[in-house]
């Protein structure tokens, strides 16, 4: 795995870290709303400029100050490991405010550090923020550099000094040579993601609270699995859209489809001891596996299960079997750690089953002898399977060519669908099929 230097952004509340993180950041994006305390979670990408590789880091908000607030606590101490574990430390200040204690307080840590300290005088928009540069000298940082990250102003200057603080450059792998799968982490809020993120990444990577909405965005991490890297990502809840009454909770769920969107697999976390699937779970389950995800449904809380709500939530799913007889299912309890250590095997075994790929004249036999079995119609006509070839892996994607593609509609394809789930280990995997006629 890719091991690359570190830069990483402080400063105190709503100085612009977010702003400026969102301008340099090609993928990820940061919550940018004008709330104190909106980034919780640090967000991570890794950034390219002019042949220089580097892991770019947005914290939660640096304070030196304790509190009372379990979650604050929690963001204080995250932020400030992240910190001590930067190559560069780009401290941002507002350059319209000037600088305040609490700047001070920062900026007398900062020099307690190793890490190179680049000052940045953010929102220099205005004659009055420009008059202000000059007063950051009294911090005692050797470089200051001015910007706006609203506008982009300076972001040259601030690369190119960003890169030139960077340790000497090491020559490394491609950091995606050995990424098996992208795997995103959904469910409800608080139903356990981030304390099986934590369980996986053995490590205190997401904030875990009992308070539905801890996470607000996106958490990333490659872990390695039997010499496999693999990118979990966190998510923050996602509510049903008649739930979503202000801009941040909106945001959490454009994040969390965003992440859904770029995954491979999802891993769907539900309550157990609630003996049922919420509609919005049904949703994001269906949603997931008809758009090519593979899909694997971990039923968490089972600590809290009683026979009563085992027997319900068997019941409730019995609807929806045909999809959860093609899926995988796993019981588990984040709280004891129950099976928590089947949960990557399962995840490596399905990402596999997304990726593999099988032989044309296999396939091809195989259709035809389905059709020979049991024929197939069009009101009278009957189906004809010419060719069958695989003409993609991660989602699998199987292009039949046929006498008339209109014929084959969602039952058919299921017919097909259920021949290949007979023969091949698919399980947790979807097919994606093409109809196409001989050209």
């Amino acid at each position: 795995m890719k091991n690359l230097p570190r830069i990483v952004i402080v400063g105190r509340m709503n100085v612009g870290k977010s702003t400026l993180f969102n301008r340099l950041s090609v993928s990820v994006k940061s919550l940018t709303l004008d709330y104190d305390g909106v980034t919780r979670d640090f967000i991570k990408d890794t950034v390219d400029w002019q042949g220089h590789s580097f892991d770019l880091i947005d914290t939660g908000g640096i304070s030196l100050r304790k509190t009372n607030d379990v979650i604050l606590e929690t963001v204080r101490k995250k932020a400030l490991d992240v910190v001590k574990s930067a190559d560069v430390v780009l401290f941002v200040c507002d350059a319209k405010i000037g600088i305040l204690p609490e700047d001070r307080e920062i900026s007398k840590y900062l020099h307690t550090l190793s890490a190179k300290v680049i000052l940045i005088a953010n929102k220099v928009d205005s004659s009055l923020s420009a008059e202000n540069i000059h007063e950051f000298d009294r911090l005692g940082h050797k470089s200051i550099i001015s910007i706006s990250a609203q506008h982009g102003t300076g972001i040259a200057d601030l690369l190119e000094a960003s890169v030139n603080s960077l340790p000497a450059k090491k020559e490394h792998k491609d950091d995606d040579e050995n990424l098996l799968c992208k795997v995103v982490l959904l469910g409800k809020p608080n139903v356990g993601k981030s304390s099986l993120m934590n369980l996986l990444v053995k490590d205190e990577r997401s904030i875990v609270a009992d308070i539905p909405g801890t996470t607000r965005e996106a958490v990333a991490e490659k872990i390695s699995f039997c010499k496999e890297d693999i990118l979990l990502t966190d998510t923050a809840g996602v509510r049903r859209k008649r739930a979503v009454n202000e801009q941040l909770e909106g945001l959490m769920v454009k994040s969390s489809f965003k992440a859904l969107k770029d995954a491979h697999l999802v891993l769907l976390l539900v309550d157990a001891s609630q003996g049922r699937l919420a509609d919005q779970e049904l949703k994001l389950a269906f949603y997931s596996f008809e758009h090519y995800k593979s899909l694997i449904i971990l039923f968490n809380k089972r600590d809290l299960v009683t026979q009563e709500s085992e027997a319900a939530l068997k019941f409730n799913l019995e609807p929806y079997q045909h999809l959860i007889k093609k899926i995988e299912t796993i019981n588990i309890s984040c709280k004891n750690g129950k099976n928590v250590g089947r949960v990557m095997r399962k995840v490596q075994k399905v990402c596999k089953r997304h990726s593999q790929r099988f032989s044309d004249d296999e396939l091809s036999i195989l259709f035809k002898e389905a059709l020979i079995r049991r024929q197939l119609f069009h009101k009278t006509n009957p189906l004809r399977v010419l060719r069958v070839r695989q003409i993609g892996s991660s989602p699998i994607a199987i292009l039949i060519i046929a006498n008339e593609p209109k014929w084959f509609g969602s039952s058919q394809l299921a017919y097909f669908e259920n021949q290949m789930r007979r023969v091949y280990d698919l399980k947790g995997a979807p097919i994606k099929f093409v109809v196409r006629k001989k050209g």
